[in-house]
């Protein structure tokens, strides 16, 4: 009994030190629609059970019954029902709060037919958050099958709605999720509080259930590049005071600086805290080290198979068996090691130390104080731990339209483009919309098809725009093929647009209608032409031997033609002869020149020749030698 007091007293010293730090209460948009006396935007607290919408709205009406107004026992009981009528809207179930846990009131208001319960406040406060009941007092049972939201109003707005119901004025609301969580980025970060104790009871149970249902979500969020997430683990630290006591040591490491409450609640058997805290350093240690090798993934792995392979209940919550399980999935056991350090020491681990300071809120975050605890986008998720809700609460965390495929599926969206393609536009012809799904919504957007981009409203029209559009359903233009040819009023190297080919006519886009030339006069209207109409084009003949020249459009005689052309071969060819005979003419008399100037030249060194003057003899004197 001691001992059962001791834990007692340390968690008291946990959860004391917790206060002095900062809750967050996640709030989300309420907004009455109707009547005008309570019409406005008003602030309400997220439920930490069930599952909210997040990224989604939620229109209803309120009901307010006349019997079990604090929702404490079933309505059954009372033959109320909350079911909607087909083509009515979802029901709002407002109750009281008081005599009994917020979670058996939504479950009762879930079983009743309500697609949301509103629990007022019974006194002017600052809201809370309505949370799961402490462990001793939990039905298991109930607590993970609440699937609707629920969210607590303050006591003003409750006895406001009271009175306008009261009156017999309607009162719609629409609760808004919208923003109840950033969605900054095409990526989402999310921390995930944990603990490797496996011997807490049904949170544990769930806690583990949750992991192994959302391993798969996970490692495809984060292995494609969508998700930043890592693992966290709280731990306290133990009075200085008792740091030598026998509790302390128990449960704590390091010489009390990191403690974690006794599996059994029983310092006499089964496993210690400090054996808690070793493991959930060795799992913080293993992220760290597959994160290190570009696999943080590894840590789902780890995490599921630890527990399958190595249960408290087995006695198999050891090193050993850790080891086994981080051999076989391939990390560095050394590295692992070294990141835990020596527990035993009389000194800061500094792995523990950076988890008990994020422990400690930060901007629109809240001290971490409950396990397990989700935080998506620095806003701690609120509603229960389930795959289906998680994932959804993860995806709001996207900006619009960024969303992965994961988020748009069956278990979590309904695609809006199957029905009525949204109203957006869309070529059923080609297999084209502009409809795209996202978390939030559809959107009306021109898509983007092998690289080429539609442009327009996406609501009315989408046109295929730039280089190679004409590759993409024809850009959208007209083409048929008939008798063996094909025409397309798009034009490669136009932008955008639709022109009808030569020897068509229209709009280019639905119809290009064939132009008959012979009826319009346009073509072959020479007086001996025949003119024949044909898809896309025209065939003129002539009559009488004559022959069709359709650059000048008119008609020849095929032998005028023919004599035409031999004169012009024999004009040629006398041509050619004259120009040889004058050629050789001018070179016999070049030849005959040369030669007659060369012997003429040989001749004058022996003889003076006829048109040569005297050459004069000079004769030598005697006395000039």
């Amino acid at each position: 009994m001691r001992e059962k007091l001791w834990f007692l007293l340390c968690v008291w010293l946990l959860l004391c030190g917790s206060c002095l730090g900062r809750f967050v209460v996640e709030k989300n948009s309420l907004k009455v629609t109707v009547p005008d006396s309570v019409k406005g935007v008003y602030e309400c607290a997220i439920g930490n059970f069930g599952v909210p919408q997040y990224g989604g709205t939620l229109v209803g009406t309120v009901i307010y019954p006349k019997a079990n107004q604090k929702a404490c026992k079933g309505f059954d009981e009372v033959d109320i029902s909350f079911k909607s009528k087909p083509g009515g809207l979802p029901i709002f179930l407002l109750a009281d709060r008081g005599d009994c846990y917020f979670t058996l009131k939504a479950w009762n208001a879930q079983n009743g037919g309500a697609a949301a319960i509103l629990v007022s406040d019974d006194k002017n406060e600052q809201l809370i958050t309505m949370d799961n009941p402490e462990e001793e007092n939990a039905d298991a049972d109930y607590l993970q099958k609440i699937n609707i939201p629920s969210a607590l109003i303050s006591k003003s707005l409750g006895d406001s709605i009271k009175k306008a119901l009261s009156g017999g004025e309607m009162v719609n609301i629409n609760l808004d999720w919208t923003e109840a969580l950033p969605h900054p980025d095409e990526r989402v970060e999310y921390e995930f509080w944990t603990n490797s104790n496996d011997e807490c009871g049904p949170k544990c149970d769930s806690q583990m259930e949750f992991v192994r249902n959302f391993k798969g979500a996970a490692q495809i969020l984060e292995q494609k590049g969508y998700t930043q997430f890592t693992p966290h683990y709280i731990t306290w630290y133990c009075p200085e005071a008792f740091i030598l006591s026998k509790q302390c040591k128990s449960q704590c490491i390091n010489h009390g600086r990191y403690c974690a409450p006794d599996p059994e609640q029983d310092f006499s058997r089964g496993y210690d805290g400090k054996d808690v805290v070793v493991q959930n350093l060795r799992q913080v240690c293993f992220f760290k080290v597959a994160n290190e090798s570009g696999k943080p993934w590894l840590w789902w792995d780890y995490v599921t198979d630890f527990a399958i392979r190595c249960p408290m209940k087995d006695k198999r919550y050891t090193k050993e068996c850790a080891d086994h399980v981080i051999e076989a999935l391939g990390v560095d056991l050394k590295k692992i090691d070294k990141c835990i350090g020596d527990t035993e020491a009389d000194a800061e681990n500094p792995v523990l130390k950076a988890e008990q300071d994020s422990q400690i809120g930060k901007g629109s975050r809240g001290d971490v104080t409950i396990l397990p605890t989700l935080v998506i986008n620095n806003r701690q998720y609120r509603g229960k731990l389930d795959k289906g809700a998680v994932l959804k609460a993860i995806c709001a965390g996207f900006r619009e339209t960024t969303e992965p495929a994961i988020c748009l599926s069956k278990d979590i969206e309904t695609n809006e483009c199957l029905e009525n393609n949204g109203g957006c536009w869309q070529d059923k012809a080609a297999n084209l919309t502009a409809c795209k799904d996202t978390f939030r919504g559809r959107v009306c957007e021109c898509p983007v098809v092998q690289g080429v981009k539609f442009v327009g409203d996406g609501y009315t029209h989408c046109e295929a725009s730039g280089a190679l559009r004409c590759e993409i359903n024809n850009g959208g233009c007209w083409k048929k093929t008939q008798d063996g040819r094909t025409f397309s009023a798009c034009v490669e190297d136009h932008s955008q647009g639709c022109k009808c080919p030569p020897g068509f006519k229209g709009d280019g886009v639905d119809s290009c209608e064939d132009v008959d030339e012979c009826k319009e006069k346009t073509a072959c209207q020479c007086p001996e032409c025949k003119c024949k109409n044909t898809w896309g084009s025209y065939e003129c003949s002539c009559g009488s031997g004559l022959l069709y020249m359709r650059e000048h459009d008119t008609c020849i005689s095929k032998d005028a033609n023919t004599e035409v052309s031999w004169s012009f071969v024999w004009i040629i060819i006398l041509g050619l002869a004259a120009a040889g005979v004058a050629g050789y003419a001018i070179y016999k008399y070049r030849i005959r020149r040369y030669m007659d100037s060369e012997i003429r030249a040989i001749m004058a060194q022996y003889m003076p020749l006829d048109n040569q003057g005297e050459i004069p003899v000079h004769h030598a004197h005697r006395g000039d030698i």
